[in-house]
Formats: structure tokens, sequence, C-alpha cells
């Protein structure tokens, strides 16, 4: 079985995506959709902190919903079953603090953008902001549970094992791409016209994602193939 480094996809010319946007209707509208912060801070005088902390929390909170919905069968292939009440407990905080762990592993692009962003994201005003408002309480946690929602509902714990990778793969990958960008454009003093761009990205995000997978990782088609660990992808038996 032989091992070869995955070789990243180049992105089409510039000219092959305008053509390929233009003639999809459903581009239009998630361009459409993704704008609205932008219209909002440009026109109507919102909160350009406010919507850079929504960038940032919607793509932790999805992070974390995918990590907590594959750890339970992490913790059923790994530990025997549990009977008495004790026991059963035990296997609870142990998964909650392996979820923890791992989301603070994943998500590192996430706490490392706090870096470059933090006179935005952890700004007085935008905390102050946040407590006073039992809207935004609402709505972020709204928007939490619907991730969480979503991700138990993928199917995860019940996926075959190359299912499983290819899934949870393809979704963090994107996610991290999301986080990096956003480090990327502050780190380079774009922070100004941060939500113009992650508008633009995530419309690109949503449209492509295999180009942007592809371009990045690889192969999107074969995500459940590559072994982060060992740096190398996993070829197929041939018959």
């Amino acid at each position: 079985m032989g091992k070869t480094s995955p070789r990243q996809i180049p992105l089409p010319p510039v000219s092959q995506h305008l053509r390929e946007f233009a003639g999809r209707r459903d581009a239009w509208l998630i361009l459409g959709r993704n704008l609205i912060p932008v219209v909002g801070i440009y026109a109507f005088g919102w909160s350009a902190a406010l919507a850079v902390f929504n960038y940032w929390f919607d793509g932790l909170t999805a992070l974390a919903a995918i990590v907590a919905a594959m750890v339970p069968r992490a913790m059923r292939e790994t530990n025997k079953p549990a009977t008495a009440l004790g026991g059963r407990i035990k296997l609870v905080l142990s998964g909650f603090l392996t979820w923890l762990f791992l989301v603070g592993i994943v998500g590192v692009p996430y706490w490392i953008v706090l870096i470059p962003l933090n006179g935005i994201l952890l700004s007085d005003e935008l905390l102050t902001e946040i407590l006073q408002s039992p809207g935004l309480w609402v709505t972020f946690g709204v928007l939490a549970v619907g991730h969480f929602w979503k991700a138990f509902h993928v199917g995860y714990g019940t996926m075959p094992e190359n299912d499983l990778k290819q899934r949870a793969r393809w979704d963090l990958y994107l996610l991290i791409l999301r986080a990096m960008a956003m480090f990327m454009m502050a780190a380079h003093g774009l922070a100004f016209i941060l939500v113009p761009l992650m508008a633009l990205l995530l419309t690109y995000l949503e449209v492509w994602p295999e180009r942007a997978l592809g371009a990045v990782f690889g192969d999107p088609a074969k995500l459940w193939e590559y072994d982060p660990e060992e740096g190398k992808t996993r070829k197929r038996k041939l018959p």
C-alpha cells in the first residue's frame, strides 16, 4: 500500500468563477445573504465589532458542535459500557473533558485570531453591548443551539468510518479555513474591511467549497484518506 503526499488543486481563473457565478441563481442568493451585515454597517450604522464577533462566534460554535457530535462515538469505541451510576457519571465527565480538550486543540485558529483582533473582539464596548442586550443573548443562543442540533442530526455517530472521516474533515476544514482567513485579514491590516471580505469569503466557501478545500488540502473527495498524524495519504488497495 503506497503512500504519497496530498497534492493541492489549483483554483480556476477568475473569469471562470465569474461565468459560473453569473449563471447560478443560488450563488446570487448566497451573496445577498452574506452581504446583509455589510449593508447594515455601512448603510444603517450597525456595530462593526458585533458583526466581526458574530463571524468568530458562529465559526467557533459550529466547530464545537461537530466535535461534540463525534465525542460520544469516540467514547463508545474506547471505553467499556458503564452500568453503574458512578460509572456513567464518570463517563459523561470524561466525555465533557475530552470535548473541551479537542475544542481547544482543533479550535486553535479561532484562539489565534483573537491576537490581531483583540481590539475588536475583546473591547469593553463590545462586551457592554452584548451584556446590555438580552436580544443578543437570544440571538447567539439560537445560533449555537442550531449548530449543535444540526451536528447531532448529521449522523456522525452511525456513519461508516471512512464516511465519518470524509464528512467530519470536510466540515471542520472549511471552518478552519474561515478562521485562518480572519487571522490573515486582520494581521495584514485589513481589519477595517474585515466584514466585507468575510462576506465574500463565506460566499466562496458556500458556492465552491470543494475548490477551497482542494486548493489547501488536496482532492476534496479523498479527505478521508489523508492521515494528518503521518502527513501521508493512504491509497486504496487495487482489487
